[in-house]
């Protein structure tokens, strides 16, 4: 298998137009319609070809995080659409992959990401997709959002995302080797 078959992701960058009505339709979406749709700071920002399913993970300076996992990265946007054909949770592992092969140095809290039971499709256990995906719940916020973590030993292998979209070009430049 080529890594195309193994990574669905490709990169994305923060106000990438083809990924906005993603963003703008996820339930912590604070300004609909305006470019930018990610927190200040680092980021690794995911889309799928058919810019049906985004990721966002966001590492934060932890001095300026206000919440009991400072220091973590934090998967601040998931987004999947019904027609999508990637399952949820195989999707998380595949932005986690490409995320550690990002940034390598993984912090020792790993990444989290918090759920707002309320805006989400009601199940038995909120964040179900990231519990498939080996995610751990944590803890809740002081806002009532349920905290899920991956710690950093639990993360997949590194499995770099595919080169950004070149609008039916093909790849805007070649995969190196997966290591």
């Amino acid at each position: 298998m080529n890594a195309e078959q193994l990574q669905p992701w490709r990169w994305s960058y923060r106000a990438d137009p083809r990924a906005l009505p993603l963003a703008d339709r996820h339930y912590n979406r604070q300004k609909i319609g305006s470019p930018q749709f990610v927190p200040p700071g680092r980021c690794v920002v995911l889309l799928t070809d058919d810019a049906d399913a985004l990721w966002v993970t966001s590492w934060p300076i932890a001095a300026y995080v206000q919440h009991a996992w400072a220091g973590a990265m934090v998967c601040s946007l998931f987004r999947r659409e019904p027609a999508c054909p990637h399952r949820a949770s195989s999707l998380i592992t595949a932005a986690v992959a490409a995320t550690r092969a990002h940034w390598p140095d993984l912090p020792a809290l790993g990444m989290v990401t918090f759920v707002d039971p309320r805006k989400t499709r009601r199940k038995r256990d909120p964040g179900r997709c990231y519990r498939r995906a080996g995610w751990t719940p944590v803890g809740c916020t002081k806002g009532g959002l349920i905290a899920l973590q991956l710690l950093a030993d639990d993360f997949p292998p590194a499995l770099p995302a595919r080169p950004p979209y070149a609008y039916g070009q093909g790849d805007l430049f070649e995969l190196e080797a997966a290591a």
